[in-house]
Formats: structure tokens, sequence, C-alpha cells
């Protein structure tokens, strides 16, 4: 991966302006985002992937189908998020590497891999997209499930991997070793799928200072 690439949207979108999220609908969300942006595991730097934004958020809506409301891509950066930086992605196919939302804002470059987190296990309700050059770089120590790293980000390939591992037992945060940093967590709750992100990077933190 380089820098360069970096927050740019690789699957086909079809998007449709529309009004935002109620703010119920996203106020734990974006409570637990802001913690995790106050940590650095989402937010932008000049000096890191060409200055662009990273990290990016999820919530399942309730229903029949997967539904889905994510933060708006290059939104990573920003310390609050309101209701207008959030879309609805409705419909998706991993293989075809296409994606269908709605909302103020076109959603983030790796939704399709939310989406696939989703397809994997209805149990999950929350995905966070973060990086963290911490845990990224300790994850076979942590014991880490991992994507290749022949596999770039945002590509149906990355997809695919992420649903096998989502699908199965084991801790419920993947290193993508072929996104420099990147990582993906994911829970039943959206509580439960930040402090696994926190309680991780305190590990990582601890393997620095070994």
């Amino acid at each position: 991966m380089t820098a360069g690439s970096e927050g740019v949207t690789k699957y086909r979108l079809i998007f449709t302006p529309a009004s935002p999220p109620s703010t119920d609908q996203i106020r734990e969300l974006n409570a637990w985002r802001s913690i995790i942006r106050m940590l650095g595991l989402n937010g932008r730097d000049p000096e890191r992937y060409g200055g662009l934004a990273y990290g990016n958020v999820s919530l399942r809506l309730p229903g029949g189908g997967i539904r889905f409301l994510i933060s708006g891509t290059q939104t990573g950066g920003r310390i609050h998020l309101t209701s207008g930086d959030y879309c609805e992605v409705h419909g998706f196919d991993l293989e075809a590497n296409q994606l269908e939302a709605s909302g103020p804002v076109p959603p983030s470059s790796e939704a399709l891999t939310h989406a696939a987190v989703y397809r994997a296990q209805p149990a999950w309700r929350c995905v966070m997209h973060a990086h963290s050059p911490e845990i990224w770089r300790h994850a076979g120590r942590l014991g880490l499930p991992a994507t290749p790293p022949e596999i770039d980000y945002g590509t149906p390939e990355m997809a695919l991997a992420v649903e096998a591992i989502a699908a199965g037992p084991g801790v419920p945060l993947i290193a993508m070793l072929g996104h420099a940093d990147g990582i993906i967590a994911y829970g039943r709750t959206v509580e439960a799928t930040a402090r696994i992100l926190i309680s991780y990077l305190a590990e990582a933190l601890q393997l620095d200072d070994a």
C-alpha cells in the first residue's frame, strides 16, 4: 500500500443524497468514536498516509437484511462528528465490488469491509476500523488473526478475507497486513467493540516497553 492510496474509494458506489440519520441513532456510536479518536486510533496526521484522514466506524441497523450507518469518507480527523457526517449503506455486493448508500456524505472507503463483517455473523452489531502502529506491528505476539500482506485495503479480496475471519471463533480484532497500521474490530455492542481496541492498545504498549 502506498501512502497516497490511503482513503481512496476503490469500490463502485451508487450514492443517493439524503437526509442524515437521527441523532438518537448515532449517539452511543459517536461517543465511543470520539474516545478512540482522542486515543489516536482515528485521526489525521500530516506525517502519515499522505496527510489524509484515517479510521471509521459503523453500526448495524435493526430489521431485515444488512443495513448499517457508517461515518463518511475523510471524517476520521475530526474530534467529534455530527449526524451529518454519517450515511446509510443499504445494499452491497462483495464479489462485484459494489456498494449502495444514501445520506449527506458518501461512505468511508472501507465500507465494503464493514459490510463483510456484518455478512459474516448476524451477531456483529458494530465495526470500528482504526490505525495503530503499536497493535499492527505486534499482531503476531498479541495472537491476532490477520489478512495476508498481499491483499490491499478497500478491495473485494480484503472484504472476503475479513469475512472469513469474522465468521469464525477467535479475537474480534483483525490486523490488515496489506494496509499499513490498519486494524478492524467488531462486536455485539458498540462498547464491546471500542473496548477491544483500547485493551489491545494497552497490551501493545506494554510490549513496546518490554
